[in-house]
């Protein structure tokens, strides 16, 4: 879920860098705080970039012949827009918040007229400046991804930066909450389709069909938006959810026991401070969770300006330890077994001596799950049911945002690769597919990137394409290079294999 820059992602924003123009125009400003509402109509069009440079500049560099391999040449043109609009917060607070809006631009058929919009949902950003829509900013490496993958290729794309960041006005950003992270995406939306009319790049219309998808972070929004949209009655024609922590409770359950997976000691206070502003109940005191060490100030650190390699240095965050190597023991041999310190090295390098997490706060997440178990770790039950009463805050948070609480009308795939360290496939893409197995076959349609091609294989090409990526990460650096990018190595491959699903309906 955090995300780490790519050979494939760096190629695409360095060539932007080089097509890129802005422009100025007077806008209307609007006065009311509703959510949805556009705060600046026309929004600012920050470049423009044709076709044609596009992919000259790609074919211009080994690493962007590669990521053409996977996109595609460009097909059209692209305008980014910065869209602000207002939405609200974890506990239903006014604020404001931006968005990407890239509309393809050209003379074909496929690059203006009525097109199909992708809203997308972007991976864990720990920069709370990070704006997906300023594609001159060549550490936007997965605004340039989707710039490529779907903009150059005809789809309107909204994508926006989550409240929390860039200028939005909310003070921390409301991670992995479905309800406030669902509306965040409508109101995006519905602040684009307000602007796309006025935009220099009109000729592109919305043709009405809507698709969502997200990577990490952003696949578990794109999940929560369908719901939320299906919810109220709103078309989806289909979704694409990638990598994603959807099942909650039970990723929740596997960390807790002691599968720490990669990012952890950033994602717990992300997670912690998200729940804690939605529902008020996780802690009294910063204590109750952090180790002395780390407490003063954790409530706010994240999203921060400063670099997360900065923070650690300075001992804000420990790099990788989040429970401790002395881990607690219960007088129940099989417990205190499952709590001690794992063999697998990935797992294990989550125990340290400088640890984030208290012994005391992990016992007592773990208990609850013994009394309350998930139907889905550590031992799956027909139908893998979320716990019935979970008692612990942080377990009934998790209950609460996990996804096993409906089931899709339109198509969905669900796409990640099952070696991810970060997000775990089984626990969650795995989940999900036998929380829905009783639906109508063909509705949910499930893609393991790293698995072999199959006989009349319509992903073969994507899984063949991760295959030789993953081949090449192995000779250059090793099975730990493997490991480290694995979860964004996924990403560009789960999108191709998205833009063709897409392409279906």
């Amino acid at each position: 879920m955090i995300r780490i820059t790519s050979p494939l992602y760096a190629a695409v924003a360095v060539v932007l860098l080089t097509a890129c123009g802005s422009d100025s125009t007077t806008s209307d400003v609007a006065t009311g705080t509703a959510r949805g509402t556009l705060i600046e109509n026309p929004p600012l069009r920050i470049a423009s970039l044709d076709a044609a440079t596009f992919t000259a500049q790609l074919n211009a560099t080994a690493s962007g012949q590669q990521l053409l391999a996977i996109t595609g040449d460009a097909a059209c043109g692209v305008d980014f827009y910065y869209v602000q609009y207002w939405t609200v917060g974890a506990a239903g607070e006014a604020t404001t918040a931006t968005a990407a809006l890239m509309v393809p631009t050209g003379a074909i058929a496929q690059c203006s007229g009525a097109r199909s919009i992708v809203l997308y949902a972007h991976g864990t950003q720990t920069d709370k400046n990070a704006n997906i829509a300023d594609i001159t900013n060549s550490s936007n490496t997965e605004g340039a991804l989707i710039a490529a993958m779907f903009a150059a290729q005809g789809y309107i794309v909204v994508a926006p930066n989550y409240a929390g960041y860039d200028t939005s006005s909310l003070g921390y950003h409301p991670f992995l909450n479905a309800d406030q992270q669902s509306k965040d995406m409508i109101d995006a939306l519905g602040a684009a389709r307000t602007a796309l009319p006025r935009t220099a790049s009109s000729a592109t219309t919305d043709g009405g069909k809507l698709f969502l998808t997200g990577y990490s972070e952003g696949g578990y929004v794109a999940m929560a938006t369908h719901k939320a949209l299906q919810a109220a009655g709103q078309t989806v024609t289909a979704s694409a959810p990638m990598s994603g922590p959807y099942a909650l409770e039970a990723f929740g359950d596997a960390v807790f026991y002691g599968k720490v997976n990669i990012g952890a000691t950033v994602f717990t206070p992300l997670i912690v401070t998200s729940y804690q502003k939605a529902y008020g109940n996780l802690y009294a005191s910063l204590t109750d969770i952090y180790e002395p060490t780390y407490a003063p100030g954790i409530d706010t650190l994240l999203p921060s300006a400063t670099p997360i390699a900065t923070l650690i240095e300075n001992g804000k965050l420990p790099q990788t330890a989040l429970f401790s190597s002395t881990t607690p023991i219960t007088g129940n041999p099989a417990l205190d077994a499952a709590l001690a310190v794992p063999a697998n090295p990935v797992f294990a390098a989550g125990f340290g001596a400088s640890n984030l997490v208290t012994n005391d706060f992990r016992l007592s997440y773990v208990l609850d799950a013994v009394a309350h178990p998930d139907g889905a770790v550590p031992v799956p039950r027909p139908g893998v049911p979320l716990a019935a009463a979970p008692q612990q805050p942080l377990r009934m948070a998790f209950k609460l945002n996990d996804m096993r609480s409906w089931a899709p009308h339109a198509p969905v795939l669900l796409c990640g690769g099952d070696q991810d360290p970060t997000v775990f496939f089984s626990v969650n893409t795995g989940t999900m597919q036998l929380f829905w197995s009783a639906l109508p076959a063909g509705l949910v349609t499930v893609l393991d990137v790293n698995a072999a091609p199959t006989a009349h294989d319509a992903f073969a090409a994507v899984k063949q394409g991760f295959a030789l990526t993953e081949a090449e990460i192995l000779s250059t650096g090793g099975q730990a290079a493997v490991v480290e990018s694995y979860h964004t190595t996924v990403a560009p491959f789960c999108s191709a294999a998205a833009r063709g699903f897409f392409s279906q309906f």
